[in-house]
């Protein structure tokens, strides 16, 4: 009976060691965009002078409502 069980440990282990490194992998790709400032550049493609200077007049009306 105790030999079924002896693989039980091991495979915990495997489990929560991919997990913790899957979450140091991805807060490290986010690490990345953030400092490369990609966020920020499509926060200021979004924004509404960008709107106004791409479509000027009652069309920037139109998208910004």
């Amino acid at each position: 009976m105790q030999r079924s069980r002896s693989g039980q440990g091991t495979l915990e282990y495997a489990l929560i060691t991919a997990g913790f490194l899957s979450v140091a992998v991805a807060l490290g790709a986010l690490w990345h965009v953030l400092g490369g400032g990609l966020f920020v550049e499509h926060a200021l493609a979004s924004a509404s002078h960008h709107v106004q200077a791409v479509a000027p007049g009652a069309v920037a009306d139109v998208f910004l409502f």
